[in-house]
């Protein structure tokens, strides 16, 4: 029994000391460009930390030629104003390693004269070590999340602040700047320089870029800025076509690496028929009939009435029965015969 006590003492200890040494991580400051004043500025190590995960625990190694550089750990104000005095610790032997204690933010500069202000500076946020008991099971399993869509195109200026030119300290700032973004087919570079003291030309083959042969290029643009949409997924490759930008560093490789999604166009809205009016209430009244009646000829006019038709005709039902006669008809004679009536009354008083 006691023998079995032992064993599983043992196992308990070298899975605690198992999962020590799981949980712990060290962390290259840099990788491999180490601890220096870094070409074109503090991105770099911005860069470098925005990539990594820092926990309670974890081991920092500066690496640095002791003599040249040193690793001081600094509060938040003399961070931002490199201010290097009264540090909260101070390395100067390289490699140094630290380990990480507390949560929170840290910050780290080196001492020698201007390095800081040149870049030679990091700023890291620390978080708590995990709990070390495992989550609760639940009975049944949590669904597995659905895959975020693709996003929408974006547009990327070039070296954000820094622009399209010759980096100060070479390529490596541009390198930086890339290593930070994830392109798609269908984003957009904007390069932003001066026109006529550069120029921006897409490299035919990392062979070309590798050795900056300017002649391997497509058409320079000239005119800033100079907007490039990604149309494939692959290696791209720009420099500047000007003499030795591209050898100091004016150059940039990126990798596309899918398809961005389309925006989905909002349709156009269909427009509402008008109402048709309901039809009215109530028996629909019959039309008038057609008149009958014959329009009298215009005056003076010799043109006989149209013959009556022959034999009798029926009245319609729409007849008046009691129209007056057509007005060409019986008083047309009676006018007609009133001057022999006058004629003759003339003829008898005489007589």
């Amino acid at each position: 029994m006691a023998m079995k006590f032992n064993i599983l003492a043992i196992v308990a200890i070298l899975a605690a000391t198992l999962h020590c040494s799981v949980a712990q991580r060290t962390h290259i400051v840099g990788d491999s460009l180490g601890w220096l004043v870094p070409p074109g500025g503090s991105i770099a190590y911005t860069t470098w930390a925005s990539k990594q995960t820092f926990t309670v625990g974890d081991v920092l190694i500066f690496n640095f030629p002791t003599g040249i550089h040193n690793v001081a750990q600094v509060t938040r104000t003399s961070f931002d104003a490199c201010n290097t005095t009264s540090p909260i610790s101070l390395t100067t032997n390289g490699p140094a390693n630290i380990t990480l204690t507390t949560a929170g933010e840290h910050y780290y500069i080196c001492t020698f004269s201007s390095h800081c202000d040149l870049g030679q500076k990091l700023a890291i946020n620390v978080s708590a070590a995990p709990s070390t008991s495992p989550p609760p099971q639940s009975a049944t399993p949590s669904p597995v999340p659905a895959p975020s869509p693709s996003r929408t195109p974006q547009t990327y200026i070039v070296g954000d602040n820094l622009g399209w030119l010759v980096p100060p300290g070479g390529s490596l700032a541009y390198r930086t700047w890339a290593a930070t973004k994830t392109f798609l087919v269908g984003d957009i570079l904007v390069f932003n320089f001066t026109s006529g003291a550069h120029d921006v030309a897409v490299v035919t083959s990392k062979a070309a870029y590798d050795s900056c042969n300017t002649s391997a290029t497509e058409t320079p643009i000239t005119t800033s800025p100079a907007r490039i949409t990604l149309t494939s997924p692959g290696e791209h490759f720009y420099v500047c076509t000007f003499p030795q930008h591209c050898s100091l560093g004016q150059k940039l490789a990126i990798n596309v690496t899918g398809l961005a999604a389309t925006p989905t166009p909002i349709p156009s809205p269909v427009p509402t028929p008008a109402p048709t009016r309901p039809p009215p209430s109530g028996p629909v009244p019959a039309p008038a009939p057609s008149s009958t009646r014959h329009t009298p000829p215009p005056s003076g006019s010799t043109t006989a009435p149209a013959p009556a038709p022959s034999g009798p005709t029926a009245p319609s039902p729409a007849d008046d029965v009691s129209a007056p006669p057509a007005p060409n008809s019986a008083p047309s004679f009676s006018v007609a015969a009133l001057p022999f009536t006058f004629l003759s009354i003339a003829l008898a008083f005489f007589y």
